[in-house]
């Protein structure tokens, strides 16, 4: 027993020193130990079933594929010198073709409105083209064709041949306040499909000089150059606005951008959708801000109302009695604030029907009724 022991002891104290010499000499001979670190981790949203506070995915999932990529082509000939049309210049150097046509091509985003292929863009995006594409989310183009636009507040409807399309969700804009939390989606620069959020800045807003008619909801969501016509959503994802224009220097997003309220847009495309075209009402004045200067020199206690500048002959103002130098001060009993709120309120009337107009007249008051005319299309001019 005791040699067994001894045998033993030799043994151990070999392998000891064996092992310390390796440890020593050549540790990369020796198994790694592992070290083990107990992390605590947050369980994934598939395991809790929703969405990470603070996370907009649902709204951004339920909004992404209603936007649409729209690219427009237009032709462009090249000018035609005017010694062309000179006889003698023919005579000597004969006739030379026209020149060659050009292409400009433009882009922009749009929002699928009806499954049955109804989109609603700005007008600018598509102003002037001679052929537009439709790019959906999941990356099928379509041939689109135009079914009215209304220039005067920027708005376009397309419809492309499709069915069963992904529609978005019409918001509430009553229910739309100042610090909501919006995001809007397009396609900026053409880099794809693309959302930024940020916050409602503003609402109502107006004399911008972008619009014909504007009461446009600002919004510090980046939007950018490709945006325009785009969908500015809520926090669920549903349509509160159209993205139209922004406020640069540069070209890029400063944090001013703007966005026609759901509530115009909606009413502009079912009437353009229905008939083709908008319909307002007219009056045929010219209105001119009341400045503190001209409330001075034409007696008026105060710079309320429009001053209307010029009457077109003939026109239901003139038929009315209306007169330049008149100060309309409210439209059926509403208040006029200014030019543009008369604007707005004339417009908002339907052709044919009368309409009660108080105005200041020789620093006394004066009611005439106005049978309403029908606006003229108008063509808007840009850039």
């Amino acid at each position: 027993m005791q040699r067994l022991w001894l045998i033993f002891a030799q043994t151990a104290t070999v392998a000891l020193a064996l092992l310390f010499v390796v440890s020593t000499l050549k540790p990369e001979w020796l198994p790694q130990r592992q070290a083990v670190v107990a992390l605590q981790e947050a369980p994934s949203s598939d395991e809790t079933g929703r969405a990470p506070i603070g996370s907009y995915r649902d709204a951004a999932r339920a909004a992404l594929p209603s936007v649409v990529h729209i690219y427009t082509t237009q032709a462009v000939r090249q000018p035609r010198h005017p010694l062309f049309d000179d006889p003698i210049f023919r005579h000597f150097f004969g006739e030379r073709p026209e020149g060659q046509p050009r292409q400009n091509s433009g882009l922009g985003s749009g929002v699928i409105v009806s499954p049955n292929g109804y989109i609603l863009t700005n007008y600018h995006v598509i102003e002037g083209a001679d052929d537009i594409q439709v790019s959906l989310n999941d990356s099928k183009t379509y041939k689109a064709k135009v079914v009215g636009s209304d220039p005067e507040s920027d708005l376009a409807i397309l419809q492309i041949k499709a069915e069963k399309l992904p529609a978005i969700t019409f918001g509430q804009m009553d229910s739309l306040r100042v610090g909501d939390v919006v995001l809007a989606i397009g396609n900026p620069f053409g880099v794809g499909q693309t959302v930024t959020m940020g916050i409602v800045s503003a609402l109502g807003r107006s004399h911008l000089g972008i619009n014909t008619f504007e009461n446009f909801i600002q919004t510090d969501a980046a939007i950018n150059p490709g945006n325009s016509g785009g969908a500015l959503v809520d926090s669920q994802g549903h349509l509160v606005g159209i993205n139209t224009a922004i406020y640069s220097r540069t070209g890029g997003s400063l944090g001013i951008g703007f966005a026609i309220p759901v509530s115009s847009a909606r009413s502009i495309m079912e009437q353009i959708i229905r008939t083709g075209s908008v319909t307002r009402g007219w009056i045929g004045v010219e209105a001119q801000e009341i400045t503190p200067e001209l409330a001075e020199s034409f007696g008026l206690p105060d710079t309320e109302g429009s001053l209307i500048a010029g009457v077109m002959r003939g026109s239901p103002a003139d038929t009315a009695g209306i007169r330049p130098g008149d100060v309309l001060l409210s439209v059926n009993g509403k208040p006029v604030k200014d030019p543009q709120v008369m604007l707005d309120l004339i417009a908002a009337l339907t052709p044919e029907e009368r309409a009660a107009f108080r105005l200041r007249r020789d620093k006394g008051i004066v009611e005439v009724q106005v049978r309403i005319g029908k606006r003229p299309a108008m063509r808007a001019e840009r850039e």
